[in-house]
């Protein structure tokens, strides 16, 4: 099989503009589950202030490179992860890189929302507590309200704040866990198909605040949707059966990728 990745993202410069430097770089990043190569040598530069999707069939390879983002690949028994991957620069590898700071740094927002059983308050709270990011109850309150509007949540639920994050709909769920990976100031946001447990309403809701968030995060989201993926990102990269087959802008990606492959997967053919 031909492996050979298609990328424009080799030709541009690192920046594209203010704002628009590289976040995240891999380079020759494989991934293995004990003997299996589950991700074949993935090249990809991600950029700030950018939605970047991640597109492919179920199995490959997609949610395995977003894991190598923040070492969630860390917590799975016998998986070891091979190449360089930086952050700013800064391999994040590297031993002298505390975990728990780098996923600070890197929130993450899961398939099945997943609020803590705690406060709607407390759930966004907690981030901020156990990083010292604050300490008084002005500190807290104020992290609380600003992270709720960042995640379009703050009007829905700014009266019953005390009330469990459990009870809130599917779609406001996910809106809090947004609004706790944005509690403790992160710089990248993953997401890993957020909206594939949620109705159409709460869909759109969700894909209005990755438009609004890009203005100060990266973005990397896995999703299964290629509708989703041409409304909300600006790069678009093609994983099939564990290679980084394709990756440039979303709009050449879906109206004139290269890689016949691609082709394929978005017409319909393989997937």
């Amino acid at each position: 099989m031909d492996t050979t990745v298609t990328t424009a993202v080799k030709e541009q410069p690192r920046t594209n503009g203010v704002g628009h430097d590289v976040k995240f770089s891999s380079k020759q990043v494989k991934v293995f589950y004990g003997e299996k190569e589950a991700l074949h040598g993935v090249d990809i530069d991600l950029r700030d202030r950018e939605v970047t999707a991640l597109i492919g069939p179920s199995g490959c390879g997609k949610s395995t490179y977003l894991r190598c983002l923040n070492r969630m690949n860390d917590t799975i028994a016998g998986c070891r992860v091979t190449g360089t991957t930086t952050l700013d620069g800064k391999d994040i590898y590297d031993r002298s890189i505390d975990v728990v700071q780098l996923r600070a740094k890197v929130g993450m927002v899961f398939q099945k929302p997943n609020p803590f059983p705690k406060s709607i308050y407390e759930n966004v709270a907690y981030g901020p507590r156990i990083h010292g990011i604050a300490s008084s109850k002005q500190d807290f309150d104020a992290i609380v309200e600003n992270s709720l509007v960042k995640a379009g949540l703050w009007t829905e639920v700014k009266d019953r704040l005390d009330q469990p994050g459990t009870g809130l709909s599917g779609g406001q769920q996910q809106r809090l866990c947004i609004a706790r990976a944005i509690a403790v100031s992160p710089e990248v946001i993953l997401m890993d198909e957020p909206c594939s447990a949620l109705d159409p309403i709460a869909t759109a809701k969700i894909e209005e605040l990755i438009d609004e968030l890009r203005e100060n995060f990266a973005i990397v989201i896995v999703t299964h949707s290629m509708q989703q993926a041409a409304r909300v990102s600006q790069m678009t990269a093609f994983f099939h059966l564990g290679h980084l087959v394709e990756f440039g802008q979303t709009k050449q990606i879906f109206t004139n990728p290269v890689d016949q492959r691609t082709q394929s997967y978005i017409t319909g053919r393989i997937g």
